[in-house]
């Protein structure tokens, strides 16, 4: 299948870097009327989950006062960290919160309504079940699910309880990102012919230690593991770079990417599943103790078309040329010209020549959290913007591409190793991924990566029912996790 010819792929693209230089800082609409139903003594009780990083932003919206919430709690494994998000509410609402270090104990407590989740990923949907059986509706960070089947447990949890669960993909709620997948979904530039995400996020090497690193004394590692395996920590750094790391993390493309992978198929109008998947990538530039690919190529097929979509970890200088702007983003392009977006609420419209056809901007984080309260407050589901079912769709996107890569072949780089079924997209795109790793010192004759196998899904069982060369079974496999007893995702805590 060809999307579009070579010569037509170059004139596009040769006119990207206007396209994303256009796209500026777009201008920021008026927020929405703060929510309105409920005096102080109707505040909804929110306790925060996981205070080291995304947490601090959940903290900075639930203390807006426009959403009339209280943080009457916050929870981590390790006491170490909490001193930040401590403070920070003090300031915002003149005292401290509670601080618990099991997340179990929330559970417990029938004041709070709200439990938010930003927690290491394999945390992320067994505290998201859990919360929900308990009564607590629940703001859960992406990605939705560390694998693939932890998705359909979460979808068909909030189904079965009737609580909120919102996925934390912000995007959704941006009111210039949804007028610009509005003007794709009216048709405006005709059908949708690839749907294209970058993640070109410099990650440096993470080191590599001689022997296992002992946990901060302030942590409770056993806790942190929970769902997953009690691992020797591998890494100079117990906390962030779990991501590198598969029993915890998913790579980049699990941690960035996802925000792309979920507006890509967004645009695509693709629903569900993908029907394949074909990776190829590896960890180039450095030996460390990282094991997620920090380069890959990945296409998928829908019902809707392909997307593609595509990880840096090492420099991207200006390379490829239309994309130096567009480092994280997407391209959707069209019969009759592209969007393009390079960042989480805006976005331009284009024909086929590079004219600039429309442009829109405007959104922030408080939006999607917003959208979330006010669901919470409706006790109304169905009006979310970023429900289980569509956050278990895009995180399913970064699983079946790890898994197609981690079950690939090793083979030289620089080797004719892919046609990606004449998609000339897609050549093109692995044409510069090589020609990107011999810009950042990567020798292609010498240097191997890891050709995927090709995986074939059906969309309506969410099974594996082919894996090309590899041990379908072993695919299967994957799509779920080996739980510890007592942190089992399906016994609930």
């Amino acid at each position: 299948m060809s999307v579009f010819s070579r010569r037509e792929f170059l004139h596009r693209t040769a006119i990207l870097g206007a396209a994303s230089a256009a796209l500026g800082v777009p201008t920021v609409r008026a927020a929405d009327e703060p929510t309105k139903k409920g005096s102080a003594n109707d505040r909804l009780k929110v306790a925060v989950v996981g205070v080291n990083g995304r947490g601090m932003s959940h903290i900075n919206e639930f203390t807006n006062k426009a959403l009339n919430c209280e943080i009457v709690a916050i929870c981590d494994a390790d006491e170490g960290v909490i001193g930040k998000a401590m403070t920070a509410i003090q300031k915002a609402q003149g005292a401290e919160p509670k601080y618990v270090k099991d997340f179990r104990k929330l559970l417990e407590d029938k004041s709070i309504d709200i439990i938010t989740v930003a927690t290491p990923n394999h945390w992320h949907a067994t505290m998201d079940v859990w919360a929900m059986r308990a009564g607590k509706h629940v703001y859960g960070e992406k990605p939705a699910t560390h694998n693939v089947h932890e998705g359909r447990i979460l979808a068909d949890t909030m189904a079965a309880t009737k609580k909120v669960c919102q996925v934390g993909t912000q995007s959704r709620s941006n009111p210039g990102m949804r007028d610009a997948i509005k003007y794709l979904h009216d048709g405006k530039l005709g059908k949708v012919q690839l749907a294209y995400g970058t993640c070109y996020k410099p990650r440096k090497s993470i080191g590599k230690v001689s022997k296992p690193t002992d946990p901060p004394k302030t942590m409770d590692y056993d806790l942190w593991c929970g769902p997953a395996a009690v691992l020797p920590v591998n890494r100079k750094n117990v906390h962030y770079d779990w991501h590198w790391t598969w029993e915890y993390g998913n790579g980049d493309f699990g941690n960035q990417g996802v925000h792309e992978a979920d507006k890509a198929r967004w645009g695509l109008g693709a629903k569900g599943l993908p029907k394949s998947v074909v990776a190829v990538g590896g960890r180039f530039g450095y030996v460390d103790d990282g094991e997620t690919p920090n380069t890959m190529l990945n296409l998928y097929e829908y019902d809707a078309g392909p997307l593609m979509f595509e990880v840096r970890g090492l420099e991207t200088a200006g390379v490829p040329v239309a994309l130096k702007d567009l480092r994280v983003g997407n391209i959707w392009y069209c019969e009759k010209g592209y969007v393009a977006s390079s960042n989480y609420s805006g976005a331009v419209a284009y024909d086929s020549d590079g004219k600039e056809l429309a442009k829109f901007g405007g959104g922030g984080d408080l939006h999607h959290f917003r959208n979330f309260v006010d669901a919470v407050r409706a006790n109304d589901a169905t009006k979310l913007n970023c429900p289980p079912e569509e956050g278990h769709a895009s995180a399913a996107i970064c699983h079946l591409g790890n898994i197609s890569y981690r079950l690939g072949k090793p083979t030289v780089i620089g080797d004719d190793i892919r046609s990606f079924e004449k998609v000339t997209a897609a050549n093109e795109a692995f044409e510069r991924m090589k020609n990107h790793l011999e810009d950042n010192k990567v020798d292609k004759a010498t240097a191997k990566g890891f050709v995927g196998a090709k995986i074939t899904i059906d969309p309506k069982t969410e099974k594996i029912t082919d894996a090309g060369d590899a041990d379908k079974a072993k695919a299967n496999a994957m799509l779920f996790r080996e739980y510890r007893k007592e942190f089992d995702i399906q016994k609930g805590a």
